[in-house]
């Protein structure tokens, strides 16, 4: 496991010690109220951040088939990030999220790939990785039920845009000369749930949010024949997000 991926179960993993006491207690926190303020839920604005791991895929759909669906290896991912909130009503409210996340996909493409002038049982030809780093805008709607004691449970949902600084869009190199790309500006629907768990001096809320690509993220190479993305037709980014937010 990677160190950052080993600080963030640490942190985890200490989070759930020091809430467990105060969130199943029968005792009532009064969120915020040591701190000299009022509870998070109660202002109008209020800030935050997150830490979470991902889980990327593709979704492929191809013009025949004629061969092997490609296969997509995934790998655990890494999110950071920035939260604000705006409180629309008792059950409601607008937040953004910015921040980066970082993930690796690897393409293992099949051997009825070959052709006369390709050989896809070599690793050079059959696997592609695609590092992605996205610099991430999501803009989402929270919809949470009554506070029960100490924890609150929602529904959150929305859009986000993206920067993917590792596409190689503007590259001029393709898959003849070893290099994959994708679109730079992928656009995702989110939809997803969670739990707002309250302490004395701000509340933790893991998330889970699935993530689907809204439009075809494929940069097709120069040749129209090429073996690598002339048979797909659309490739679209799924997975999900598991955020630790902290507000």
């Amino acid at each position: 496991m990677k160190t950052k991926q080993i600080i963030l179960l640490l942190l985890v993993v200490f989070a759930i010690q020091q809430t467990t006491a105060q969130v199943f207690s029968d005792h009532k926190v009064r969120n915020g109220s040591r701190a000299g303020r009022g509870s998070i839920d109660d202002k109008l604005i209020s800030w935050g951040y997150y830490l979470g791991f991902n889980s990327l895929d593709y979704k492929f759909h191809y013009r025949t088939n004629n061969h092997d669906d490609i296969v997509v290896k995934t790998s655990t991912g890494f999110n950071v990030g920035l939260l604000g909130n705006l409180k629309l009503g008792k059950h409601i409210d607008f937040r953004i999220e910015p921040g980066l996340s970082f993930t690796t996909r690897t393409l293992q493409y099949p051997e009825s790939y070959t052709t006369a002038d390709y050989d896809f049982t070599s690793t050079s030809n059959s696997e592609r990785e695609i590092q992605s780093t996205y610099v991430y805008f999501p803009f989402l709607i929270k919809w949470s039920t009554k506070r029960i004691g100490n924890f609150k449970p929602f529904l959150i949902g929305g859009v986000s845009a993206t920067i993917n600084l590792s596409s190689n869009e503007k590259s001029k190199d393709d898959n003849f000369a070893g290099k994959f790309r994708t679109t730079t500006n992928p656009g995702f629907l989110e939809l997803g749930f969670g739990i707002d768990f309250y302490l004395h001096y701000f509340k933790v809320s893991p998330t889970i949010r699935g993530v689907f690509a809204i439009d075809d993220e494929l940069i097709r190479d120069t040749g129209a024949n090429s073996p690598w993305t002339g048979n797909i037709s659309n490739m679209q980014t799924r997975g999900f997000f598991l955020n630790i937010v902290v507000q």
